[in-house]
């Protein structure tokens, strides 16, 4: 069974949805509060958060709701064709940022994991990149960045640079690699130096370096079964 939840104002100010996600984060609210600040406004029968949860009642799941048609939309009292219209829009750009990060979720269970995963990332390049690896405290992976691209004699390959993202995203572990379009795989001094300071600079602020990985041509060796982390 629904509750319905008939008036806005049984609810304080700081408890609505938008409030709270102003205050608490995205991530503190539950689906249909979500769902709510998308309707912004409810119906006759229902107030927002009560059309929100009617519409997860009727749809069971957020995957049936995802792919349901603006005409199915559009049979739940209380929606009409603007509505409808906006929560298709809002689901095709969940979908297709699902489909542009389509890393994000994986677990990198081991070096050979992460080593695969650099490759079909880096291979191909003739410019040296330099990308970063955010992983939660279960290796699962956050986000994939690109840092830059160049040389790690740059001064732009600054541990900074990772960190801020890695600060800003709540990530426990990184892991970072570079190609070399030479196709050597051997560490340069500089290559060395840098993972140092990332490694000092990680330490200053509890974020774990868990590996630094050189890709070249479809191959690539780990700092960390090296020795050299």
């Amino acid at each position: 069974m629904v509750v319905s939840i008939s008036t806005k104002e049984e609810f304080p100010l700081n408890e609505q949805p938008r409030e709270r996600l102003l205050h608490q984060g995205a991530d503190a609210l539950a689906t249909h509060e979500l769902l709510a600040i998308l309707l912004r406004t409810g119906s006759k029968e229902y107030s927002v958060m009560g059309l929100a949860l009617h519409i997860l009642h009727e749809f069971k799941d957020l995957t049936r709701l995802r792919r349901a048609s603006l005409t199915e939309l559009q049979q739940i009292k209380g929606i009409g064709e603007v509505k409808a219209v906006e929560l298709k829009a809002a689901f095709e750009l969940g979908q297709r940022l699902v489909n542009a990060d389509p890393i994000r979720g994986q677990t990198i269970r081991s070096v050979t994991d992460a080593g695969r995963l650099f490759v079909q990332e880096l291979a191909d390049e003739h410019q040296e990149k330099l990308i970063a690896l955010y992983l939660n405290t279960k290796n699962n992976v956050i986000m994939q960045k690109t840092i830059f691209a160049g040389s790690l004699n740059n001064s732009v390959a600054h541990p900074r640079e990772i960190f801020r993202e890695a600060v800003k995203e709540s990530a426990a572990r990184i892991m970072v690699a570079h190609n070399h379009p030479s196709g050597q795989t051997t560490p340069s001094k500089a290559d060395l130096d840098f993972t140092n300071r990332l490694v000092e600079a990680g330490q200053l602020i509890g974020i774990e370096v868990l590996d630094h990985v050189i890709v070249a041509d479809h191959d690539f060796i780990s700092f960390k079964q090296e020795g050299y982390l």
